[in-house]
């Protein structure tokens, strides 16, 4: 049974940093790409970035420069460093591989 289980969300203020990890169980973790999006209150999930087995990241403009997107596929895990961050980012984040879903974490950007 494939599982995505993600970690480090929290509360932070504008301009602070956050790391988010998603560690996959099962086999497909290292020849897929990983994604990360994120859920706004009331929002429809939006795609933030990702990255090919092979290292090639992508991100949106709203994140590029601000966040990095990186995996360590000996560990299976996949990290969105988020620094800069900004109210708007308040969201749940959620990481994505094929057709699977983590849980989410929530991340809330406020002073």
């Amino acid at each position: 049974q494939v599982q995505l289980v993600e970690s480090g969300g929290g509360l932070v203020q504008p301009g602070g940093s956050l790391r988010l990890s998603c560690t996959a169980s099962g086999s497909i973790f290292n020849f897929n790409v990983m994604g990360w999006y994120s859920q706004a209150p009331g929002k429809q999930r939006e795609w933030v970035a990702s990255i090919s087995s092979g290292g090639t990241t992508n991100y949106a403009d709203s994140v590029k420069g601000r966040f990095t997107i990186s995996r360590d596929n000996a560990k299976n895990t996949v990290y969105l460093q988020m620094n800069s961050l900004k109210p708007e980012d308040t969201a749940v984040y959620f990481c994505k591989c094929k057709d699977y879903w983590g849980q989410g974490t929530q991340v809330t950007v406020s002073s």
